[in-house]
């Protein structure tokens, strides 16, 4: 099973991506599970998400304790929250940052996890015009992970949310996803 931990805040879409996550490996035959932690959090507030995905039916009906991957959407988070708290030895950080992964690890003194930076801000305000990084941190993730195929991924969100957002919004945040995909830097 991987476990998922995303870090945000309110109004940057982490909840919105911890649903796509899962809905395309859902499209894909994975059993999944996609929820929040909320409280009387507002537009700024952190906030977290989690997702897990599987093989085999799904038990466990409580927050991600030991998440093999964690996805920071707001960078200024490294500064408050402990976002390795409890990761897998052999886990994978994925930050929004226009840093590189290097920098990311001697600014938070990590040692033996794979880091990967993608500056999903930028990215989101090239293509979509707002600075909104859920989507492009999606394309980031499944570049660093391969836990599910770009064209999955492209054409799950393309079915899922052509009904909701005009077809402009839905290329824009597309564009996003392979831009991430191809711009994320690892260590």
């Amino acid at each position: 099973m991987i476990e998922v931990r995303w870090h945000g805040r309110g109004g940057q879409g982490v909840v919105t991506a911890a649903k796509i996550l899962c809905e395309t490996a859902l499209a894909a035959g994975k059993y999944i599970q996609a929820f929040p932690e909320y409280g009387a959090e507002r537009m700024g507030a952190p906030i977290q998400a989690f997702s897990r995905i599987s093989s085999n039916p799904i038990h466990l009906h409580c927050k991600v304790i030991n998440p093999s991957m964690v996805i920071v959407l707001d960078p200024t988070l490294l500064k408050i929250i402990n976002i390795t708290e409890g990761m897998t030895d052999d886990g994978i950080l994925i930050i929004n940052t226009p840093k590189t992964p290097k920098e990311i690890r001697e600014k938070i003194k990590l040692s033996g996890k794979k880091i990967f930076t993608v500056d999903a801000i930028q990215i989101s305000i090239d293509t979509i015009g707002r600075p909104i990084p859920n989507t492009p941190m999606l394309g980031a993730l499944v570049k660093a992970t391969n836990i599910l195929e770009l064209d999955s991924l492209l054409e799950d969100f393309k079915s899922k949310y052509s009904s909701v957002f005009s077809s402009k919004i839905v290329e824009k945040n597309l564009a996003a996803i392979k831009k991430a995909y191809q711009e994320v830097k690892s260590e």
